[in-house]
């Protein structure tokens, strides 16, 4: 493969989830194993480190297992990313943990993810794990959900047994309205319909995990239609040839923009239109989503980085307050009388907690009004007022612009992520 081919492939962000033993890392290490997408260093040193355990067969979840805590324990602790690619297509992996108390870590994983895998034990099905897993995943809004019944070589690739964990799992996805779920038998330690059709499940009609991972349609992921440009920088050479430029750097977060376009400048409010627009060493006819650029305006206007260019007409929200679901990862509690940075794309704010609206039992779904205090891995609805007015989206509009971070003031630890509501 050259590399202008590879550069031009489209790139699927995924994460995996489950129960601790469901196989998570033993499936990720059979997809990288079975597409040739590991060195043979690699793979002689996880070969070698199974002998040491006293294991007969190779034992490929020691691919993503990288702490040694890990590997002694035969757990996730940690993220763990790996890159691969196939012909079809790049691919990113987050391998996160499956216990509650990394559920931080989950959250921090799959914020990114274009598709969730979330693996259940065919022996033991549907459980209180996998509600909280495909719960996170219905709160970050992740576009495409594959649940994958693994472990099918000890029920003997019985198809009842699937049958009804599927019915459960297609119930579970309705409920929460996941917006593309599948679902796949598979058995990751012997990699039956994982990378190749599986030869003892004939009565499944359906297509393999990778297959489904090369061919599912992510374009529509992105949103085309809401404007949104959080500059970053901005750029004044101030050199002989370049002696009026001045652009404003940063990534398209969402709608595209071109060169004539009317845009309306935040935090300002003034309009103006799109001069040009400058990708590298030229300039282009339209900026897409996730693209880096330089815009450059027909007005001299006053932007700094955390300000915003979008489209006139479709503004985002812009006010002091507004309720956000959260993440809390600190290890001390909530404390509504501390004041906190609040990180939004690119701009920075000071904010305080108004209120804890309620806490989400994120294994039953009940929503607890009564105990409010909100510890380490566990999801709250809150409050904040910020200092001076935010220009957001809702999270389920968008992704980028309607993400936070709070970072405690006086350690300086980031405390919690969000999703504005």
């Amino acid at each position: 493969m050259d590399s202008k081919a590879y550069l031009d492939m489209s790139l699927l962000r995924f994460t995996t989830a489950g129960s601790v033993d469901d196989g998570k890392s033993t499936l990720i290490g059979r997809l990288l194993y079975d597409s040739k997408s590991i060195f043979e260093d690699q793979l002689s040193a996880i070969t070698e480190t199974s002998k040491r355990k006293g294991q007969v067969e190779v034992d490929l979840a020691l691919l993503t297992d990288g702490l040694r805590a890990e590997r002694e324990q035969g757990i996730t602790i940690d993220v763990a990313y790996r890159y691969f690619a196939t012909p079809k297509r790049k691919f990113i992996i987050a391998d996160t943990p499956g216990h509650i108390q990394y559920t931080r870590n989950m959250v921090t994983g799959a914020s990114t993810a274009n598709l969730a895998i979330i693996l259940v034990d065919a022996r033991h099905g549907v459980l209180e794990q996998t509600l909280r897993h495909t719960y996170i995943a219905h709160l970050l809004n992740i576009p495409h959900v594959v649940f994958c019944i693994n472990k099918m070589d000890l029920i003997n690739y019985g198809q009842e047994t699937y049958d009804e964990i599927k019915k459960e799992l297609e119930r579970l996805s309705q409920k929460l309205k996941l917006r593309d779920a599948h679902y796949i038998p598979i058995s990751a330690k012997y990699g039956d319909n994982v990378v190749d059709e599986s030869e003892n499940m004939n009565w499944y009609q359906g297509t393999t995990l990778l297959h489904l991972l090369e061919t599912i349609e992510i374009n529509e992921d992105r949103n085309m239609n809401d404007g949104r440009f959080p500059v970053q920088y901005v750029i004044r050479p101030q050199q002989k040839d370049f002696i009026d430029y001045r652009g404003y750097a940063g990534r398209v977060a969402s709608g595209i923009f071109r060169p004539g376009d009317k845009v309306k400048v935040y935090p300002s409010g003034l309009s103006t239109t799109i001069k040009a627009i400058d990708f590298y060493n030229e300039e282009i006819d339209e900026a897409l989503p996730q693209q880096s650029v330089t815009i450059r305006l027909s007005d001299e206007i006053d932007i700094s980085r955390g300000g915003m260019i979008v489209h006139e007409g479709n503004e985002p929200n812009l006010s002091t307050s507004f309720d956000a679901d959260i993440c809390w990862f600190n290890e001390r509690p909530l404390d509504a009388s501390k004041k906190y940075i609040l990180r939004h794309t690119t701009n920075e704010l000071k904010c305080m907690i108004k209120g804890v609206n309620f806490r989400t039992n994120i294994n039953t779904y009940e929503k607890d009004f009564e105990d409010v205090t909100i510890r380490m891995n566990e999801i709250a609805n809150i409050t904040l007022t910020t200092a001076k007015p935010m220009y957001f989206d809702s999270y389920r509009k968008s992704r980028i612009t309607g993400s936070i971070i709070l970072i405690d003031e006086g350690t300086n630890e980031t405390v919690a992520a969000g999703m504005i509501n």
